[in-house]
């Protein structure tokens, strides 16, 4: 009971902190759909376990103007205690097109990597399948898309 007390206050302790500027700043860079869903509602948690599952909007948060829906109370809570870790690369763009392109190009919530322990989402269709060609020159790509998205995030 104390922890999530604890988690409850702490969430929103960084609310208030984090203005209402900086939340639209993040919202606008971020792949979300009309409602701030980030990830087409997957649970960020799931990933991590290799198995991306569908959240439940019983299980929601708002995290700086972001929202997240998640399979369970503990994947919620395991978020909340450390949400950078569980925030997906480059706002939950496709990482690939963020280092080829620098673009911020749509994706399929079941095409994804986990690299240097960030999740790494991915564009998928029957003719492109944007995770093979990563794989294929993941670290410059990588490199690419960290000053990609630094951009992008500075405008």
């Amino acid at each position: 009971m104390k922890n999530k007390i604890l988690i409850t206050l702490l969430s929103l302790i960084s609310l208030i902190s984090f203005s209402q500027t900086d939340f639209n700043v993040r919202k606008k860079h971020f792949n979300l759909d009309k409602n701030s869903l980030a990830i087409q509602g997957y649970d960020p948690i799931s990933y991590f376990e290799g198995k991306p599952q569908k959240g439940n909007a019983l299980y929601l948060i708002f995290y700086k103007g972001v929202q997240y829906y998640f399979t369970s109370v503990s994947h919620k809570e395991l978020f909340l205690k450390t949400p950078e870790k569980y925030e997906p690369a480059y706002g939950g763009w496709c990482s690939f097109a963020m280092g080829e392109y620098g673009e911020t190009v749509e994706i399929d919530p079941t095409s994804y990597k986990i690299v240097n322990g960030k999740l790494n989402l991915f564009y998928y269709s029957f003719i492109n399948k944007t995770l093979n060609k990563w794989n294929q020159n993941e670290t410059i790509l990588k490199a690419r898309a960290a000053k990609n998205w630094d951009l992008i995030t500075k405008k």
